[in-house]
């Protein structure tokens, strides 16, 4: 009998060592630690970046600050701090998945190769590759290009779309923006293309904002979420409840026009179709 109870012991042993660890959720950590952490960028202009008093700021962070935060507080029942962590493309789902961050708060395309990694919230930003164009120019949107010199990244998804479907365009890459725009400034491209808020971006910092402007609906569709790991419903039921808050509210369209407003750091009006699409989400109480 002693000898079967030792067996049945070591066994026992043996299952618990083989278990694995009780995963804790990230609602969990954050009430132990009192602390919800994002990864967000340093440097794309009206959604994160550093300004010149050397604060955090843009509409992502408040987002997280003025909405999501809240409502994890008060599911909670005590306040929580909100830290911050430097994210870029090739980094923000290893954070994720690492448990370095909860949420990542930047401009993050919710597509679906990326939801076999990640979960997103509801899309609380849209855009898509637009043209910046000189004011009275023959350019209104993709229909007009052909026969015209058009700048692009290289290797951007502009790029390709641009090569592929509408080859009577004369398509010149460049390096990076700057290179692209300077060369839209001297004449020697028609247009830019890029995503529209990096366009209004650079409307923002241009000398003379009034000489430019962004011609075109979307030819892309980039919905951006804020992404989080995977399969955790009530933590993303939060995150979700706290952005249709705060459009519901009102509340993110007064951020919305803080950063994007015609006096904001980036120009790039609230279409009312966009609007309506984030209304649309907000699913009754």
């Amino acid at each position: 009998m002693k000898r079967m109870l030792a067996v049945l012991l070591y066994l026992a042993m043996l299952l618990s060592l083989s278990a694995p660890a009780f995963a804790e959720t990230t609602l969990e950590k954050i009430n132990r630690t009192g602390v919800l952490t994002i990864g967000t960028r340093t440097g794309v202009s009206g959604f994160a970046f550093i300004n010149n008093n050397n604060e955090w700021v843009g509409l992502s962070i408040d987002l997280v600050e003025q909405a999501i935060a809240p409502e994890i507080s008060k599911k909670l029942g005590k306040p929580i701090k909100v830290e911050k962590k430097e994210s870029t493309a090739p980094t923000r789902i290893p954070l994720l998945t690492s448990n370095a961050v909860d949420l990542i708060a930047e401009t993050m395309t919710d597509t679906r190769s990326r939801r076999e990694s990640v979960d997103f919230s509801l899309t609380y930003f849209v855009t898509g590759a637009q043209f910046l164009v000189k004011r009275g120019s023959p350019i209104k949107g993709v229909q007009d290009i052909a026969g015209k010199r058009i700048a692009a990244l290289q290797g951007s998804t502009s790029a390709r779309i641009i090569r592929e479907k509408y080859p009577s365009a004369q398509l010149q890459e460049f390096p990076d923006q700057p290179a692209a725009f300077q060369a839209l400034t001297q004449g020697q491209v028609d247009a830019y293309t890029s995503d529209g808020t990096y366009l209004a971006g650079l409307i923002g910092k241009a000398p003379n904002r009034g000489d430019w402007l962004i011609a075109g609906d979307f030819y892309t569709y980039e919905p951006y979420g804020m992404a989080m790991r995977k399969n955790e419903s009530e933590f993303r039921n939060l995150v979700n409840n706290g952005l249709m808050e705060a459009i519901e509210s009102g509340k993110y369209f007064e951020l919305y026009e803080k950063w994007f407003g015609p006096k904001g750091e980036v120009p790039y009006p609230l279409t009312a179709e966009n609007k309506r699409f984030l209304i649309l989400q907000v699913v009754p109480k």
